[in-house]
């Protein structure tokens, strides 16, 4: 039977890239696959004809032969080899590794990783300004000091797991195909425990608190992580362990606001004050404390900044700076005798005294008497 153009089988333009290839690969694969399809002969045929065009065309090399001279280019001896478990160990290998079963990636003897760990951590905007050591308390699993990680009990030793053969996989046929999968009586460890540890069960690890040691450094902003290597959950008979990532959160201030490395704070100030001008004293991040004057006739939401008088930026030695916005508070509980003084102050004030309201009701008054025209 005379074959078929590779990029009709794979359903595919000849100008298509790396990606659109293996992609209608894995899509055939999936559909035509000896697993999903027990028995059906013309499934198997199109499997391994889609693996077949696949070969070819992900190497660009015989791919250039193939578009050159077409199945020719692989005649007189170069044909595809018919030995199809070793020719496609590689693809399935990459694309159905995970899904069924991932036995090639479990090296002999290997043990588990031990599990990363988060803690979430809430710290003052002081704190952040400075930076600090502080220690915290983490449960967590580690090794067992009963059998030092292994799992077994002293004196004895893990055996050889005898289904796999000390391999930690094992393989099954599946029409043409053979597929490796984890061993299921050791997990993929390749060993056996004939003789647990009584400490830990055979797990190789025990859960314990922790007290350990974090150095946040100045700057850091809400939602920075820090990461502590080997810190994390022990791994299972003496498996390498995870690690445990900080993730620091800032309590809110209840003077200032923070963006990136610049501090916003609201200055509440008198209407006399905002007319006549002055002094005010206000706080700094630092810890301290700074005058700044006022200009009179200073009006609500005008800003002030403070230049480097903000929060350091992380690892870099400069500062961010310091935003004071005026708030002009209205008098409330008045007396009779203050009433009477503001009274007689609006009887006296004109549009010099008031220019932006004077204005903005001399506008209203021209539109109202455009609508009476």
């Amino acid at each position: 039977m005379e074959k078929r153009d590779y990029y009709e089988v794979l359903g595919i333009n000849r100008d298509c890239d790396e990606k659109d290839l293996k992609s209608s690969f894995r899509k055939l694969a999936m559909q035509h696959h000896p697993d999903r399809n027990k028995g059906d002969k013309e499934s198997e045929a199109k499997f391994k004809e889609a693996a077949e065009a696949y070969e070819r065309l992900k190497d660009p090399q015989t791919r250039s032969a193939y578009d050159r001279f077409g199945h020719a280019a692989f005649e007189s001896g170069g044909g595809f080899d018919g030995n199809v478990n070793s020719s496609f160990s590689d693809i399935f290998d990459e694309f159905f590794g995970d899904r069924m079963g991932g036995g090639g990636r479990q090296q002999r003897g290997d043990a588990g990783r031990g599990s990363d760990l988060r803690y979430n951590m809430e710290i003052t905007l002081e704190d952040a300004y400075r930076g600090k050591t502080d220690e915290i308390t983490v449960g967590m699993g580690i090794a067992c000091t009963g059998c030092t990680g292994t799992g077994a009990t002293p004196g004895s030793k893990p055996s050889p797991c005898r289904s796999c053969g000390g391999a930690g996989k094992v393989r099954a046929s599946q029409g043409f195909f053979t597929i490796e999968r984890t061993c299921a009586a050791c997990q993929g460890r390749g060993q056996v425990i004939n003789d647990p540890c009584k400490t830990c069960s055979g797990q190789g690890r025990i859960t314990k608190e922790r007290v350990l040691a974090v150095d946040i450094p100045a700057g850091v902003e809400d939602g920075t992580r820090i990461r502590l290597s080997g810190e994390g959950e022990a791994g299972l008979r003496s498996g390498p362990p995870g690690d445990l990532y900080i993730f620091l959160s800032l309590a809110p201030h209840e003077v200032f606001q923070r963006d990136g490395a610049d501090i916003f704070c609201r200055i509440p100030i008198s209407v006399t004050k905002a007319a006549l001008g002055g002094q005010v004293e206000v706080p700094t991040v630092d810890g301290g404390r700074t005058r700044v004057t006022i200009p009179d006739g200073a009006q609500n939401g005008r800003q002030f900044r403070l230049r480097s008088k903000g929060m350091p930026v992380l690892r870099q030695g400069r500062f961010g700076d310091m935003y004071l916005q005026v708030t002009v508070e209205t008098p409330v509980n008045l007396t009779k005798r203050q009433r009477e003084l503001l009274n007689e102050f609006e009887q006296n004030s004109n549009e010099n005294t008031n220019p932006e309201s004077h204005g903005f009701f001399s506008k209203v008054k021209d539109f109202w008497d455009r609508l009476g025209d």
